[in-house]
Parts: structure tokens; C-alpha cells; sequence
């Protein structure tokens, strides 16, 4: 019989992460882009896998400008949860689940402790919404995968290499540096205690 592994890992493209170069003890999916993509293949993966816990590496804008290199991040909220008049931008209306969730463990040695907004848009633009609820990085799957996370009653982790500044020109950078934080994070992952 398989032995559960200490960790699952959850990145969208195998563009971020290469599966040949992980220790031993850690099992990689590729989720996809984006929410949906996210949360199906999180939880199918948690059934199938048994983890102690998950992970999650990949890319993310940064939208505060002091935010670079490889972060962990602290807490995640939806960025484009948008239902006014029933609730707040970021509140899912009638839903009695949280609203933004806190990673498993303070964050260590990382020169940055973040919050991320997560959504189903490649940000571009500036967002005042952003920095009124204190948001210094965005990505598109993290929320989801917490979510899931929190349904099985696991604790996770997360770690973005920041890719681009989340503006006009976020596409074309993250597209040059879409592989950039690998070697970061592997070296974060040998570090890590358990989940």
C-alpha cells in the first residue's frame, strides 16, 4: 500500500515547477489556472493522496512595492468576489464559510509577510480596492486551494515567486519570468518542517 506523503504539492503550470527535482515525501499536482481548476483538482488530489498537509507554489503580481523574490504568504482572501448590494466586494453572500483564510504556521525567514488576493483575472491594472484591504500580491488559485483545505481540515502553506508588477506589462514579464522562482522555493522546501 502507497504511504500518504508529508505534503501535497499544488502549483498551476508545470512551467513554475518541474516534478524531477522535489524530495522525497512530496507529491506534486498541477491544478490549471484559475479558481475552478484549483479546487477540483485539490480536492480530487486530497482524496487520492492522503496528505498531511498542503502546498502551494507558483507565480503572483505584487501590488505593493516593497514585495519581491520568493514570499510566504499569510492569508488569502477572493479579490473578485463581487455581489453588491447582497455583501461587500470579497464576501461570498450566504455562505457561512470564511472569508479569507490564514496559513497553517507564521511565516518564517521570507523577507516578506503577505496577503494575497486571489481571482479569475490576470491583474493589469492598478486596484484601489487592493491596498484598502491591505492585499500586496494577486494570483488566481490560492484562495480555492485554502478553501478546500479548510472543508478537509488540513493546514497549508504557501510560497509565490513574484513574476511581475501586476500592471500593464504583467503579461509579457511573467512569461520571462515564469520559471525564475523554482530554484528559491526547493530551496525553501528542503527546509521545511512538518505541516
Amino acid at each position: 500500500m502507497r504511504q500518504s506523503p508529508r505534503w501535497l504539492l499544488l502549483a498551476a503550470l508545470p512551467a513554475e515547477i518541474s516534478a524531477s527535482q522535489l524530495p522525497h515525501g512530496v507529491e506534486l499536482v498541477y491544478t490549471g489556472v484559475g479558481k475552478l481548476n484549483a479546487a477540483l483538482q485539490t480536492g480530487q488530489a486530497i482524496a487520492r493522496f492522503k496528505p498531511q498537509g498542503l502546498l502551494n507554489f507558483g507565480t503572483a503580481g505584487r501590488t505593493h512595492p516593497g514585495v519581491s523574490g520568493l514570499v510566504e504568504v499569510r492569508d488569502v482572501l477572493q479579490r473578485d468576489m463581487s455581489a453588491e448590494p447582497l455583501s461587500p466586494r470579497g464576501i461570498t453572500p450566504f455562505c457561512e464559510r470564511p472569508q479569507r483564510y490564514s496559513a497553517a504556521r507564521p511565516v518564517g525567514a521570507l523577507n516578506a509577510e503577505v496577503c494575497c488576493g486571489t481571482g479569475d483575472s490576470f491583474v493589469t491594472a492598478h486596484d484601489p480596492w487592493l491596498a484598502e484591504n491591505g492585499v500586496d500580491i494577486v494570483d488566481m488559485e490560492l484562495f480555492a486551494i485554502a478553501h478546500v483545505a479548510h472543508e478537509f481540515g488540513l493546514p497549508w502553506r504557501s510560497f509565490k515567486y513574484i513574476s511581475d508588477d501586476a500592471n500593464e506589462a504583467a503579461a509579457r514579464t511573467w512569461e520571462q519570468s515564469v520559471s525564475h522562482g523554482q530554484a528559491l522555493f526547493l530551496n525553501t522546501l528542503a527546509e521545511l518542517e512538518g505541516p
